[in-house]
């Protein structure tokens, strides 16, 4: 029996791995806390799913889970005057450099727009705009009402445009 549970509990979540990693890598940035938070995710899904306390909804019930250590663990760092660290560039051969090089300073840019938003709205994007969730399902997974989510959405889509095109001016410039 324990390996049904097992088995159904991959079944249910594995497709989830890439959302979770995604909203983790959204909210920190140091790569080796993002892993931790992943893992610590599944670990607790687990332990919650062997003790029967299965969801009707998996990929909001584990995105809430990733969402509150992740805040857990800003709370934490901020008290103990930890700075997360940049994300490690990833060595990858390519037969295309040059675009390749291009997709990567434009992802940069919108991952370090990003984290100039405010949490809240880095939230609300991420799990609507990056993860598909619709406004209903990230009201339940952030625990606000759905029109909260949807103004935070709309001001974080505005000033994230405003920096993003900052930051293109600048370059420009430069």
């Amino acid at each position: 029996m324990r390996s049904s549970v097992h088995d159904e509990f991959l079944n249910e979540t594995l497709p989830c791995l890439d959302l979770v990693y995604n909203l983790a890598r959204r909210m920190v940035k140091d790569p080796y806390v993002v892993e931790d938070l992943v893992q610590e995710t599944y670990t607790r899904a687990f332990e919650a799913w062997t003790s029967h306390r299965k969801p009707r909804n998996v990929e909001a019930w584990i995105s809430t889970i990733c969402l509150n250590l992740a805040r857990s663990w800003l709370r934490k760092a901020s008290t103990r005057r930890e700075l997360p660290t940049d994300e490690i560039a990833k060595d990858r051969s390519s037969s295309n450099v040059e675009s390749e090089a291009f997709q990567r300073l434009r992802s940069n840019l919108l991952h370090t727009a990003m984290r100039e938003l405010p949490e809240e709205q880095r939230v609300a994007i991420t799990l609507m705009d990056l993860n598909g969730f619709t406004a209903r399902e990230a009201a339940r997974i952030m625990s606000t009402p759905r029109n909260t989510v949807l103004s935070r959405v709309h001001r974080g889509r505005k000033r994230l445009a405003s920096l993003l095109e900052e930051k293109v001016t600048i370059d420009e410039e430069a």
